[in-house]
């Protein structure tokens, strides 16, 4: 991370901010399982989208779960950065095997699914951890994974005409060589 300019840094930071804000904005009680996925996936998607650095959804994810843990946000403690790491991982693969994956619709949301059900490695770990009954830790980390999938599906449709337009309007440059 150290080749990246200053200004794709502050990006990415802002990306990891916007994600830790709007975790602390949805800490509502909606009782809707898997809705900060939706700002998670696609702030994790907006960095890569926009940052040509191969690893800049994987940095985000490692700033934002950093950030999380620090400020205590959830109840899985030291598991919190995975959550957010895991996810940008998949992105950052996603966009090194899929080179058009930021002007398909479809490419986005399979990428965006695969992301998103990485909740189920942590809810099942966690769960672990706690020693539950195997049949329940399978049934809520499924659960979990399924609505956590559905938001994230949700991001992948927002995220390619979001980096299109910043790409038309000059605010992403256009092509780079990748770092």
């Amino acid at each position: 991370m150290t080749r990246l300019p200053l200004k794709e840094s502050l990006f990415l930071g802002f990306c990891a901010i916007f994600i830790l804000f709007f975790r602390v904005a949805l800490r509502l009680h909606l009782h809707i399982p898997g809705h900060s996925m939706l700002f998670t996936i696609f702030f994790l998607f907006l960095a890569r989208g926009c940052i040509s650095y191969r690893a800049a959804s994987t940095c985000t994810g490692l700033l934002a779960g950093l950030g999380a843990f620090a400020l205590g946000l959830g109840k899985s403690g030291p598991m919190l950065i995975p959550a957010f790491v895991l996810p940008g991982m998949v992105i950052d693969l996603g966009a090194l095997l899929l080179p058009g994956m930021f002007r398909s619709y479809s490419l986005c949301i399979l990428v965006a699914a695969i992301a998103s059900t990485t909740k189920f490695i942590i809810i099942y770990a966690q769960n672990l951890l706690l020693g539950m009954d195997k049949t329940v830790m399978l049934q809520h980390a499924l659960f979990e994974a399924g609505t956590a999938m559905i938001f994230g599906v949700i991001a992948g449709l927002l995220i390619v005409p979001v980096v299109n337009r910043l790409k038309a309007y000059g605010l992403v440059e256009q092509s780079r060589q990748k770092k």
